[in-house]
């Protein structure tokens, strides 16, 4: 039996589990102020005040650091990777302080579970971060060299519920092709096959579908028209496409249960809105069966809006005839983080070296 401590690091939160092999014993969301954080002047410069907090935590609940067989944290704005277990090594770590691809809380994750677990010896790991880059060369082009498409999605939970998918049907990960579609602020809908995600709809400013917070692929001459009307600033403009977008901008709420009960309050506006969204989506689906060149074994639907009944039947209803849907709702960040160190401590998995 293996007891885990998981860490996994928010703008005003740290998210903390303690684990014994894959059950979970407690988990707890540390909240920290605006104030506490703007003290501050880097996302580094936490590092010392949340893991009194986490540290307090955990003795508090009477778990000592020593019983602890790894640390696990969630991975950072690091450099493009492969998927997978990486130990926290020096040049890991250095990449994390520095925040390779940007200053991002999740940096944190790393660094706090290299220091708790250097403390008593153990290792420590991150897991399948945003930064995940396994696109096939051809997934790259986007139609101009100064504009590639690059990956950036919810690679944790896409990697969790396809080897949790694997898993139940007594398969390898590596011998499906599978589509999975994650469904939360963001939507990225990845085509997986030979165990790596090799087509993905960048989730946070660019490809895809809109979703509740974001615009997705807006036509891109209307863009640049936007951009250079002089009405808005280019803060303003990347709003509209990351946090303002998507439902955000059609009915004003980036929550899809608000926007399902003001459809059945009889909102027409927002009944196309959903429809445009689950539309959007199955075209998204169609496009990565194309990938895999119609040879898709299942179609995984996971995120917070897997959860509704309405979504997931208008989704099934366009794209079913490509093949069968499971749905896992919901986005369990610190199981699929622990699952991420198991693998690697019981021999199921190689670490990767970063």
């Amino acid at each position: 039996m293996a007891k885990l401590l998981i860490i996994n690091p928010g703008s005003t939160s740290t998210k903390i589990g303690v684990f014994e092999d894959e059950e979970l014993l407690f988990e707890e969301t540390l909240r920290h102020s605006t104030e506490e954080i703007a003290q501050f002047a880097t996302i580094v410069d936490q590092k010392d005040f949340r893991k009194k907090i986490i540290m307090d935590f955990i003795a508090s609940k009477g778990v000592k650091t020593e019983d602890l067989a790894a640390v696990v944290g969630r991975g950072g704005m690091l450099k493009p990777i492969p998927g997978g277990t990486y130990p926290v090594s020096d040049a890991l770590l250095e990449d994390l302080k520095i925040g390779k691809q940007g200053q991002h809380a999740s940096n944190l994750g790393g660094i706090l579970a290299r220091e708790i677990a250097d403390s008593v010896g153990i290792p420590s790991y991150i897991v399948d971060p945003v930064v995940v880059d396994e696109l096939q060369p051809l997934a790259r082009y986007s139609g101009h060299p100064e504009l590639p498409r690059t990956s950036v999605f919810h690679a944790l939970n896409q990697k969790a519920v396809a080897k949790r998918y694997a898993k139940e049907q007594g398969k390898s990960y590596d011998s499906l092709r599978l589509i999975v579609v994650h469904m939360g602020g963001g939507v990225s809908v990845g085509a997986h096959v030979g165990g790596r995600i090799v087509d993905v709809f960048n989730a946070l400013d660019g490809d895809g579908a809109f979703s509740p917070e974001r615009s997705g692929a807006v036509p891109p001459g209307a863009l640049v028209k936007l951009c250079f009307s002089g009405k808005y600033d280019e803060k303003t403009i990347y709003k509209m496409l990351v946090g303002n977008g998507g439902f955000n901008a059609y009915v004003g709420t980036n929550d899809a249960r608000v926007v399902e009960e003001k459809i059945a309050a009889g909102d027409e506006k927002a009944k196309e809105v959903y429809e445009a969204f689950t539309y959007q989506v199955s075209k998204n689906i169609g496009a990565q069966a194309a990938v895999l060149e119609g040879k898709v074994d299942q179609i995984i639907l996971t995120g917070g809006i897997a959860y509704s009944k309405a979504a997931v039947a208008a989704i099934r209803a366009r794209v079913e005839w490509i093949a069968p849907l499971t749905v896992y709702p919901g986005e369990d960040e610190l199981l699929a983080l622990a699952q991420g160190g198991l693998r690697v401590l019981n021999g199921e998995e190689k670490p990767m070296e970063y």
